[in-house]
This record gives C-alpha cells, structure tokens and sequence, in this order.
C-alpha cells in the first residue's frame, strides 16, 4: 500500500494542476468518472488482441505506453476520490478486509470461479 503522504502529495499537486488551469469548473463527479472510464479503455487497447503471455512480456515502447496510461487511472481516480472527499487509501483497506471474508483463502485458493 502506498504511503499515505504520497497519495496526499499526488492529491495536493492535482488540485494546483487543475486550479492553474481553471478546470476545477470541469471536474464534478460525473465528469471524471467519465475520463476514468476512457482512460481505462485506452488502457485496455494495448492489451487488445494479445494472448495472456504476449501481455505479460510487453516490448518497452508499449510498457512505457502502459505505464502512462495506468498514470492518467490513478490520476483521475485520485481527483474523483478528492472531490468526493473519500480516503482512497482507507476506502482500499477496507475493501481489502471485506474481501478477505467474502473470499476466504482456504475456500478459493486456486479458483476464478466467484465463490458464494
């Protein structure tokens, strides 16, 4: 898990970005769920057509591609968690503790079938 203090820099440092260019205006809640979702299509295009080896050994030009499209998600998910005003780094921790008892090791261990 990310030290909090980075997340809050990254935070701080996208709130100057977007007042120094008066997009503030432009990110309500719905607008930047909306470039999360591109952003994570965009993403999803370097992936497109590949099989699960070729996915796991991309060549460096598409790595660095990839890299800079996980940067826009995480950039944009951190501005729509700031707006909202929710702890993304105690909002992932809960999960993670949700889906511990909802998935519980001895039972899935192994398994992509959704356990119930």
């Amino acid at each position: 898990m990310p030290d909090p203090s980075d997340l809050l820099m990254l935070r701080d440092k996208l709130r100057a970005f977007a007042e120094a260019r008066d997009w503030d205006q432009f990110h309500s809640p719905k607008n930047l769920s909306m470039a999360l979702t591109v952003e994570a299509a965009e993403l999803m295009e370097h992936f497109q057509w590949l099989t699960g080896e070729q996915s796991a050994e991309l060549p460096p030009e598409v790595k660095q591609a990839v890299g800079e499209e996980l940067a826009d998600i995480l950039l944009y998910l951190l501005r729509l968690s700031d707006k909202l005003c929710i702890d993304l780094r105690e909002a992932a921790l809960h999960k993670l503790e949700k889906n511990a008892l909802k998935y519980p090791a001895e039972q899935v261990r192994g398994s992509a079938k959704k356990y119930s």
